[in-house]
This record gives C-alpha cells, sequence and structure tokens, in this order.
C-alpha cells in the first residue's frame, strides 16, 4: 500500500486522554491560531496545521498535529471555513475561507 492511500493516524488512548482535558479557553486559542494561518486562497490542512502549531509556542503539550487537523474538520462543519479534498487526509485537502 502507498502511503498516499493511509488517511491520518487516530489519536492513541493517551493522546486521546490529553486532548479530552483541554478547556474551552485552550480549544478556542487552537481554532484561534487555525483561522489564522487560513486565506481566502487554497491552503493545504497540513500547512494549515504546522503554522498554527508553530504560532503557539505555549500550546498545550501532548497535543498532536492530528487533533490540530480534527479541529480543521470541525471549523469546516461550523461553516467558519470551506474546504476541498478528503479531510481525514490533511496532506491532500485544502480550506479556505468561507467565501461570502
Amino acid at each position: 500500500m502507498n502511503n498516499d492511500d493511509i488517511d491520518d493516524t487516530e489519536l492513541s488512548p493517551a493522546e486521546d486522554a490529553r486532548v479530552a482535558k483541554l478547556s474551552q479557553a485552550e480549544l478556542a486559542l487552537i481554532d484561534a491560531a487555525l483561522l489564522s494561518q487560513v486565506s481566502d486562497d487554497w491552503r493545504k490542512v497540513a500547512r494549515v496545521v504546522g503554522m498554527a502549531m508553530l504560532s503557539m509556542p505555549d500550546r498545550p503539550s501532548g497535543v498532536p498535529d492530528v487533533f490540530f487537523a480534527k479541529r480543521v474538520g470541525l471549523l469546516v462543519e461550523s461553516g467558519q471555513l470551506e474546504s476541498q479534498g478528503d479531510l481525514r487526509r490533511m496532506r491532500f485537502t485544502e480550506v479556505r475561507r468561507r467565501s461570502v
């Protein structure tokens, strides 16, 4: 199987337990960091996630990039972003601000 055919990994039990402890304020900071990396042009989710994580030097420890990518999916579901591609594969999906 080609690595390009594999979805992003799921959270490990330890990562799942860690993100379950995130406060609403921490989730809001993660979402704000993600939104700050999105533009009106399409950008790869992997880029948005990586740049958001780099922009948060004090981000909660133990929170993996896959969780950030899942938050991007929630931002798409909530209508704040639009996407093209498969949101389970951050390297092959792009997002942008919702056009008005």
